[in-house]
């Protein structure tokens, strides 16, 4: 498989959630895993065909585990490559939330700096959306955590507006299936940056993650369900399109 058929996805996505206007600026959150370079691969491809003139910058955050500088120079070969334009920024969110909080759920105010850091940055660039690596599996498993934890029927946006950063959200990849992504991501021979995180693969996610893996192993089809339930519900924003 080559980008094609990820970009299929992308595509419909951007139609069915209009995601993408006419001269927007987009910046792409890339960590360097699986998911957000083949996001950054999709959206710098379908410049060439895309009905609509729109630009790209790619913002990685180097949350400097353990106190070291990460290496993230296959993101920066990358984006040269594709010829976009490529912000690292280096930050103290692993010592902040380790060493001096000592966070006993440090996924949560992670994820927070992270996402401030990188509204900041995309707004530094000029940029008027943020486009994040959220798949189709991320979406279902969200929906779960949401039911399971919280007792809601809920998970996050394919757009939405923060307004009081005067920036648009947009999640590009939600239509797409993490295993197309895996081929993808393998055949292409990309080299992706691993996560360092202490507490990665031992979260609550990673055992919804295995839980509906269970699930579609033993019914083909039950995570394609759940996905389309959320979609007839119509919560924040996932309604079909009229």
């Amino acid at each position: 498989m080559k980008i094609q058929k990820i970009l299929g996805y992308v595509r419909r996505a951007c139609q069915e959630f209009d995601l993408i206007q006419e001269g927007d600026k987009i910046a792409i959150g890339v960590s360097g895993g699986k998911d957000s370079l083949a996001l950054l691969v999709a959206l710098a491809g379908m410049r060439r065909f895309s009905e609509f003139n729109y630009e790209i910058h790619a913002v990685t955050l180097d949350p400097r585990f353990f106190g070291q500088d990460g290496d993230f120079s296959p993101v920066a070969r990358i984006c040269d490559e594709l010829e976009v334009p490529f912000t690292l920024l280096k930050s103290d969110i692993y010592e902040i939330v380790f060493d001096i909080r000592k966070e006993k759920n440090p996924c949560s105010l992670c994820a927070k700096m992270r996402r401030g850091a990188l509204h900041d940055a995309a707004i530094a660039a000029g940029c008027n959306k943020i486009a994040l690596a959220h798949s189709f599996d991320d979406a279902i498993e969200t929906f779960m955590m949401n039911l399971f934890k919280e007792g809601r029927v809920g998970c996050f946006s394919p757009k939405s507006y923060l307004s009081r950063k005067d920036i648009t959200l947009i999640r590009p990849l939600v239509l797409v299936p993490e295993s197309a992504i895996i081929s993808f991501v393998k055949q292409s021979g990309f080299e992706v940056v691993k996560s360092p995180c202490p507490i990665d693969k031992a979260t609550y996610r990673q055992e919804i993650k295995e839980f509906l893996q269970s699930e579609e192993r033993k019914d083909n089809g039950f995570k394609l369900r759940i996905f389309t339930a959320l979609r007839k519900s119509g919560v924040d924003g996932w309604g079909f399109k009229t």
